[in-house]
């Protein structure tokens, strides 16, 4: 096994409307961003929409990894 250290903070935005904030945050930490996300629900209840202005409104780059499985097998 390899040594290493690892460092995640975590800053969470959660509620309603609170992705009006999402961008602000984010580039205060930087000008890129990694969206992950499945695709079912977040396409349709109108999330990745909103979270896609707020970055490009506050000059994020994004690049995007979709189709996410939820829980996969081993086999997948």
């Amino acid at each position: 096994m390899y040594n290493f250290l690892a460092f995640n903070p975590v800053k969470l935005h959660f509620g309603k409307n609170v992705v009006k904030d999402l961008g602000t945050s984010a580039a205060a930490l930087g000008s890129k961003a990694l969206l992950v996300y499945g695709g079912g629900s977040v396409l349709r209840n109108g999330s990745y929409e909103d979270t896609l202005k707020q970055l490009k409104v506050n000059g994020i780059d994004i690049t995007e990894f979709n189709g996410i499985k939820p829980n996969p097998r081993v086999e997948d």
